[in-house]
């Protein structure tokens, strides 16, 4: 249980009720970390009965070890219940616990982030684009199916050119290297200086290129073409289609590319209206994403960027010199996403206060439901969920879910050209940085 008070000035004090059940895990958790830290002679680490323990350390100390290791986990446990948000670290007032078979109890003052004040959000106007597969897409999904088929040939020792795909070897002045880089020149993966100097060379050169940083300094990367490979593309007929897909004619395969990018751009086109529809209500209201939530969003993005990079086998530090990117630009950019993504939080959050909107357990277990595995009893998930406290948080997400689901159906749909139009007209509200497009989704994860 939980005890909201509000002090003012966007300052509140929760007084949390901690369970036996929690108290008792806390301390055998710090119990059997003080074992394997303390050397008892007789006993090997982590092997020391909690008897003999407490005679040695007493249990002051290891009530004090439970108490901080567990309590800003309570603390964020509590916030998130309460659908605040901190923006410094709290201070905390209680007095150890007595004995591990009771309850206990701490108080926590802290500075919240401010709830925004959202507009009349059904007055907004948003741009919806009108999904219409053009030609010239179809034609490039066939000629992406070509490709997808062509063969890779020796290159029959003439120079790069664009369409090619090159093995490389990158080295940088420090010797860090990365061996047998494969690439297709004119995709626009490396920066432009690289790929100029790539285009014309020989199969066995040599090049050391330089190129500008943003920081206005300039580094240098040596590359070594190692193989050069052009594509034969198969002809645009009948063949192909029996030979890459299930149909028969060329004109039944360009059918079927044309129904399933009109289902994409659908999906596109709703997605994109979703991610417009709550920026528009960001811009419009009065918020300023900062603090903690800001900077522990920044380190998610960047670390699941880091590890998608590592699953595609490139070295950061090859990621950087590639794009001409300093890190101090990668996490300026990442906080700019993570101040996005927390202020559609805040104006969504508003929005299903106005909107009265909760959740219930039946509705968190029909979710659980949909995603559990095979073999999973959804029940038991639930209370595992809330044993661990996260449960609070997928409800939030829920929450959140359907509060921009009904500001997506009362917001007013614009065509694109008339936002546009709109937009070359100057006002001096319009003085402000574009947001990402890229839309947060309750419970997502960036990488």
């Amino acid at each position: 249980m939980t005890q909201l008070e509000e002090l003012g000035g966007n300052r509140v004090r929760l007084t949390v009720e901690v369970s036996a059940h929690d108290v008792a895990h806390a301390v055998e958790h710090a119990a059997s970390d003080l074992a394997t830290q303390i050397k008892i002679p007789g006993f090997r680490k982590g092997k020391v009965p909690m008897p003999v323990l407490v005679s040695r350390v007493g249990k002051e100390r290891i009530y004090a070890e439970a108490v901080d290791s567990h309590i800003g986990g309570w603390f964020w446990r509590a916030a998130a219940r309460e659908r605040i948000r901190p923006v410094a670290e709290p201070q905390y007032e209680y007095e150890l616990p007595g004995d591990e078979s009771g309850g206990w109890s701490f108080s926590a003052t802290v500075d919240i982030q401010p709830k925004p004040e959202i507009p009349d959000w059904k007055t907004l106007e948003v741009p919806k684009a009108a999904p219409e597969v053009p030609a010239e897409l179809i034609d490039r999904e066939l000629d992406t199916l070509r490709e997808s088929v062509a063969e890779l040939v020796p290159a029959d020792g003439r120079p790069a050119r664009e369409g090619d795909t090159l093995v490389v070897d990158l080295v940088s002045p420090s010797g860090e290297a990365q061996r047998d880089y494969v690439v297709e020149l004119g995709t626009g993966r490396l920066i432009e200086e690289v790929e100029l100097a790539l285009v014309g060379a020989s199969a066995g050169e040599t090049k050391e290129v330089g190129y500008d940083l943003a920081d206005e300094t300039t580094a240098n990367v040596e590359i070594t073409v190692k193989e050069i490979k052009e594509k034969v593309l198969p002809p645009l007929d009948d063949e192909l289609a029996r030979a890459a897909s299930e149909f028969d004619t060329l004109a039944e395969l360009r059918t079927d590319i044309e129904g399933r990018l009109r289902e994409q751009l659908e999906e596109e086109v709703e997605g994109a209206f979703r991610a417009a529809a709550v920026d528009t209500l960001v811009a419009e209201s009065n918020v300023e994403a900062a603090g903690p939530l800001v900077e522990a969003r920044t380190a998610e993005l960047l670390n699941g960027f880091l590890r998608s990079l590592q699953r595609r086998g490139i070295a950061p530090e090859t990621y950087l010199m590639l794009t001409g990117r300093s890190p101090q630009e990668l996490e300026e950019s990442m906080r700019a996403e993570a101040a996005q993504s927390v202020s559609r939080e805040l104006v969504l959050e508003v929005l299903a206060d106005k909107l009265g909107i909760d959740i219930a357990d039946e509705q968190v277990l029909e979710l659980i439901r949909e995603q559990a595995d095979d073999g999973e009893d959804p029940s038991e998930v639930l209370e595992q969920l809330r044993h661990s406290g996260r449960l609070e948080t997928l409800r939030e997400d829920l929450r959140l879910r359907d509060a921009l689901d009904r500001l997506v159906a009362d917001v007013k749909p614009i065509a694109v050209e008339l936002a546009q139009a709109r937009e070359k007209l100057w006002t001096p509200d319009k003085e402000k940085a574009p947001g990402e497009q890229k839309l947060w989704t309750p419970g997502s994860k960036k990488e």
